[in-house]
Parts: structure tokens; sequence; C-alpha cells
């Protein structure tokens, strides 16, 4: 038996997940806006979605761990699909290597401003302290881990023969070249994936208490004691 409380929630997240999947499945993926009614119906996956997270109950939520586990699956859609279709298509309308590496610069300076925002959202939200350090650190560490790089190469209909099955060597991933002192094999790249993926669910899975108490390690006790009045 469902609790009264949830119901609202549910009924308005079902919405959210059935309107998304007829928005993005069913219609047609227009730049343009054929009409007022198919621009509403675009619209209703982010109506439902937005009714049903102001229904949530914070505590249940809570008592879940639903911020560890909802947080960074919702940045994760966003960073191993959205990311490399972005970098996939744009790699083909830029026109020149510059133009490129440009979008790649932005998108990339962009994430970490995602994962800023999300943890200060749920700060203000109520959430604690320690809670946004696993959610800071964790994302970061799945950012920077490769899951993109190894992304891109997976959900995109590659054409060119460099990329239609992964490469042996992955010379453009200087982010994991700096650490072990040379452009990365395929299997040395799926290593420092499993390591960075592991660090992170560690993050995410581990006692709140250590990450409450890093911040009083570091936090003067004048100050901690007047944030303890307040």
């Amino acid at each position: 038996m469902i609790p009264r409380k949830h119901v609202g929630f549910l009924i308005f997240l079902a919405l959210a997940v059935i309107a998304a999947a007829f928005v993005w499945f069913g219609l047609p993926h227009d730049r343009q806006v054929k009409s007022l009614w198919i621009f509403l119906v675009k619209l209703l996956p982010f109506v439902f979605a937005t009714e049903a997270i102001s229904r949530l109950d914070v505590e249940w939520a809570r008592r879940l761990r639903l911020p560890v586990l909802v947080i960074p699956a919702a940045f994760l859609l966003y960073f191993l699909y959205f990311v490399p279709k972005i970098f996939f298509f744009g790699s083909e309308v830029a026109g020149t290597r510059e133009a490129y590496y440009d979008l790649y610069y932005h998108v990339l300076t962009l994430t970490p401003l995602i994962i800023v925002s999300l943890a200060m959202a749920f700060r203000l939200g109520g959430g604690s302290a320690g809670t946004v350090r696993r959610l800071g650190y964790g994302m970061l560490l799945l950012m920077l881990s490769g899951l993109e790089d190894l992304a891109f190469l997976t959900v995109n209909n590659h054409v060119d023969p460099a990329f239609v099955t992964i490469p042996e060597v992955w010379d453009w991933a200087t982010h994991m070249s700096v650490f072990i002192g040379h452009a990365p094999s395929k299997y040395e790249a799926y290593a420092f994936i499993a390591v960075h993926v592991v660090l992170a669910l560690v993050i995410f899975l581990s006692p709140q208490r250590w990450w409450e108490s890093l911040g009083r390690k570091f936090t003067p006790k004048a100050l901690q004691a007047r944030s303890e009045s307040v």
C-alpha cells in the first residue's frame, strides 16, 4: 500500500516519464515550432517533472538516500548521452578543427558549472554539507573518469574508420595520459575508467558522518559554535 502523501509524486513522475518518452520517440526532432499544440506537448515532460519534484517528500527521499543516487544519475544522463551527441554532431558541422576545439572547450567548461549548480541547488534546498561534498566530488570523479570518451565511441553512429570500432590507443585522452605518462591503450583506458567509477561509488555510498566530520576538521571552533547556535 503506497502512503497517500507519495501518490501525487508517483503519479506526476509516471506522467513525466510517459510524456518524455512520447516526445522523444513519437515526435520528430524538429528545430522549428510547427504548431502551438506540438509546442505545448513538448513542454509537458518539464511541467510534469516539476510537479513531481514539488510533491517529493524530502524526509522520505533522504531515508532512501535518493540525493546521492538521483542527482548523479541525472548528471550522467547529460554527460554520457547528450555531451557525446553534441561532440559528434559538432564535429560534423563545426567546419574547422579550431571551431570544434572551441565547442569542446566550452562544453567541458560548462560541465563543472552544472555539477556545482546541482550541488548548490541541493544545499539551498536544505541539503547537508556532507552530502554536498559527496555529490560534488563524486560527480567530478565521474567527469574525469573517461566515461564520456567511451560513450562518444559507443552511443554515436560513426562512419570514420578510426572510430567504427573502439581504437586500440586513445591518443586524444590527454586527461588520462598526464597521469599514466603516455597515451593509454584501450585496456588502460578501461582500467582508468573503472578506478574512477569505483572511487565515485565509494564516495556516494560511504557513511555520511565521514563527510560531515571533514567540514568540522577545517572549521575554526569559534565558527562551529556560532553555527551550532543558529
